[in-house]
């Protein structure tokens, strides 16, 4: 890790003032691939200047997509008329530890009749397993070779619509069904799918494509196989997991942030929670404020689920601001099992958490027989301690940030390149709110700070 992945962060000051987001993460890099699938060029707007759009794009240019910057900022033009194979070696150099590539394979095997797809990392923040992906696309009638450097997957026939249950109402597994049903022969019935905003976006691109996809209430999709599909034009909604982050920013901070392109639709699980914590906010056409109306904030009991609950990604940033709460906050997180470990290093910084295997605070989860330390009991306020931080995951990082912002004394922030995958200019956004932080070369001499920064009670 070099200094360049550091961040210096001197505590202390609320952040105050505006930021806007642009489209969201879980949205804009599956739209991207969604063009593979159209007959002529896609125009996406809306699209944000981070690493996983980075990736996305080099991928697609892999297999001959022509990618080319729209006539406004955000704006991307995907031609995808000279689709081709790419090379082995070139697919998994740019690739790098993202699980995106495994989205490419149903275009793929639509379009040339063969797929390759690498190694998978992502944040390591519990089991994501990919067998499922690839049971998925044997459903459909791919054939898949397991080989040591990834998996080479073929259709030697057009592929099939079939009918799916999935155990878990994954999103990145109901992106894969939708991705790979909307060409297939027949009709797909996916049984317990995602419902995200993402998820409802995808789909809206999609139909505008020529797709023929319902949806009903008992999270059920069914998607019926056309012969082809043309390009799109289409805005991406906003980030509501960037909003939120701001938003626990705000309230750890005792700040004040306005946040451009906000949506209350999208959020409203979030806006409850952040009531019930004592957090204030307001919404208007452009955007939602929030901020910290001073006082004592409330401890709250929490339990993450799918949509329309409260999402995993809203889970880490919270917790920070849960530290300055009174009285005994519980944390009970459903969605992945390992997410709850970021909070070793805000114990480190001077935080009261402990994490237990059992279910607590809400009903019983998959995860309660299987020894993860998935639960957390958040005894606050506690006053938080600059440290030397190690960001582990995308939310994680962002929630050290955060915490460090929140801190009195000086942190050193490592990692924060991983920052990038979701957050677009978040150093710039930080710094126009009031942010105190340096890039190490700009801070000469400093040593990590190895241990928290003591300081009277």
């Amino acid at each position: 890790m070099t200094d360049a992945d550091v961040l210096v962060v001197h505590g202390g000051t609320p952040l105050e003032g505006e930021i806007r987001l642009r489209g969201a993460k879980n949205l804009v890099p599956k739209a991207m691939v969604a063009a593979l699938l159209g007959s002529g060029p896609s125009r996406l707007r809306n699209v944000p200047e981070i690493r996983d759009v980075r990736v996305v794009r080099g991928l697609l240019q892999l297999h001959g997509v022509t990618v080319e910057n729209g006539d406004e900022p955000g704006e991307l033009v995907l031609d995808p008329t000279r689709v081709e194979s790419a090379n082995v070696a070139d697919i998994d150099a740019h690739a790098g530890s993202s699980r995106i590539p495994i989205l490419f394979c149903g275009p793929l095997l639509h379009r040339l009749g063969h797929a390759f797809i690498p190694g998978l990392g992502g944040c390591d923040i519990g089991g994501r397993p990919i067998d499922f992906h690839f049971d998925v696309l044997r459903k459909f009638g791919a054939t898949i070779d397991k080989r040591a450097d990834g998996q080479y997957l073929e259709a030697p026939q057009r592929l099939r619509g079939c009918k799916i249950q999935l155990p878990y109402p994954s999103v990145g597994s109901t992106e894969q069904v939708l991705l790979t049903a909307v060409l297939a022969e027949g009709v797909t019935e996916l049984s317990n799918a995602a419902v995200e905003p993402e998820i409802e976006d995808l789909i809206c691109v999609l139909q505008k494509m020529g797709a023929m996809i319902s949806m009903d209430t008992d999270r059920t999709i069914r998607i019926t196989g056309v012969d082809r599909l043309d390009g799109y034009t289409h805005r991406a909604i906003p980030d509501r997991l960037e909003a939120a982050s701001w938003a626990s920013a705000a309230l750890a901070t005792e700040g004040d942030i306005y946040v451009h392109g906000a949506q209350q639709r999208s959020m409203m699980t979030f806006l409850n929670t952040y009531r019930r914590v004592g957090g204030a906010f307001e919404i208007d056409d452009e955007g939602i404020r929030f901020w910290h109306p001073g006082g004592p904030l409330d401890a709250i009991a929490l339990e993450t689920d799918v949509h329309p609950g409260f999402q995993t990604d809203w889970q880490q940033p919270l917790v920070v601001a849960l530290t300055q709460a009174s009285g005994l906050s519980i944390v009970h997180e459903t969605v992945y099992e390992s997410r709850l470990g970021f909070t070793s290093a805000l114990n480190q910084m001077g935080a009261h958490i402990q994490l237990y295997r059992e279910c607590l605070g809400g009903s019983a989860c998959r995860f309660g027989q299987r020894n993860f330390l998935h639960s957390a009991v958040v005894s606050g306020p506690t006053k938080l301690q600059g440290a030397d931080l190690v960001i582990p995951d995308l939310r994680g990082g962002f929630s050290y940030l955060i915490a460090a912002l929140a801190a009195q004394g000086t942190s050193r922030v490592h990692g924060i390149s991983l920052i990038n995958r979701g957050y677009e200019n978040f150093l710039a956004k930080l710094q126009g709110l009031g942010a105190h932080i340096e890039l190490p070369e700009r801070a000469p001499g400093r040593e990590p700070a190895r241990e928290p920064v003591s300081e009277p009670a």
